[in-house]
């Protein structure tokens, strides 16, 4: 979720869950949240007790919940837990992961048009008008085959989808083919939607004009650094990554998750890495007070606490209280609680 924040912040105008596969997003309940103002998807069927899901009311416009899925019927089972709290549902079609295709899910989908239709028309058919459906896809064999398989999903009834412009055999190192996705783009009426090689600004607009689709979708380039849906350029690495952790601790991301994010993006920035004293640091810490504390952002976890607060008094701004009083937040929260679960 914070990622999907500071990236609509910059300028993103829809923005994608990671793949959920359907049978552990059935396993949780949704749960409204009045302490931090979420609706939590919370995983009840073991005993983590994990956040398998989080998003909030006011990104439910932008959000496209990607689901990993190979069975119409587990699908539209989660589409209808969720539908009230995002604008579409994507249906995964290109992952090449194990996690992902061993369930039938992802690239696995590709060979099984008759699954694919059953699955996209089943979701079309029961979700309610305001709820999207997509799907994304990888590059066939051969255009031909492409083309075929975009006229099958097209026919479903389906708002978009997208074409990642790459073979399931590919990896992010090879380049993707603009060339072949454009062939895709003519072949069909309903708006297509381009993946690959997005690495500035630029080349949102670049990856439209050349392939004529309808809009332009950046994965990795966003995981690295969120400011490239930035109009005025890309701001440097660790400007960004300080902006994603204060949107990691003033929503108190799990840890875990956290320390992948800024992994990631230490990996990426030629400047520092996980092989430097602070790479080093972040993989030993064990809090997430100990990783404001070792980029210096204390101050967000204060900012936690304000946002806690907000939500449960219902307050419209932070300074219409005193936010240090953690008996006063448990109080509050206690007293508007009794979670709402569906």
């Amino acid at each position: 979720m914070p990622t999907r924040i500071l990236a609509a912040e910059y300028g993103a105008d829809i923005v994608y869950s990671e793949e959920i596969i359907d049978r552990r997003l059935l396993m949780c309940k949704r749960v409204e949240n009045p302490t931090w103002g979420t609706i939590d998807y919370v995983d009840t069927e073991s005993q983590s007790g994990n956040i398998i899901f989080r998003t909030f009311p006011e990104e439910r416009d932008r959000l496209v919940l990607q689901l990993g899925t190979g069975d119409a019927a587990r699908a539209l089972q989660c589409a209808m837990l969720v539908a009230k709290d995002v604008s579409a549902i994507d249906i995964n079609m290109g992952c090449p992961l194990k996690f992902s295709t061993s369930s039938g899910a992802g690239s696995a989908l590709l060979k099984k048009p008759e699954t694919i239709r059953d699955i996209l028309t089943t979701l079309r058919r029961n979700l309610p008008s305001d709820v999207h459906v997509t799907c994304k896809i990888r590059l066939m064999a051969t255009v031909e085959e492409t083309v075929v398989l975009a006229r099958t999903i097209e026919a479903c009834g389906v708002s978009a989808f997208a074409v990642h412009g790459r073979y399931v055999s590919q990896r992010p190192r090879d380049p993707a083919h603009w060339d072949l996705v454009k062939q895709v783009v003519g072949s069909v009426s309903c708006p297509v939607i381009a993946n690959g090689d997005v690495f500035e600004y630029a080349d949102f607009e670049k990856l439209r004009s050349e392939t004529g689709a309808a809009g332009a979708m950046c994965a990795r380039g966003a995981m690295w650094n969120q400011s490239i849906f930035r109009k005025e350029g890309l701001l440097q690495p660790r400007e960004n990554l300080k902006a994603l952790l204060t949107k990691c601790l003033e929503w108190r991301h799990p840890l875990k998750n956290t320390k992948y994010l800024l992994r990631e993006m230490l990996i990426k920035d030629k400047d520092s890495g996980l092989e430097t004293e602070e790479g080093r640091a972040l993989n030993k810490s064990e809090t997430l007070q100990d990783v404001a504390k070792l980029f210096n952002l204390q101050e967000s976890l204060v900012g936690a606490k304000e946002r806690q607060l907000v939500a449960a008094t219902g307050l419209k701004r932070p300074c219409d209280a005193t936010i240090h009083d953690e008996e006063q937040i448990e109080e509050v929260s206690r007293q508007r609680s009794s979670l709402r679960v569906e």
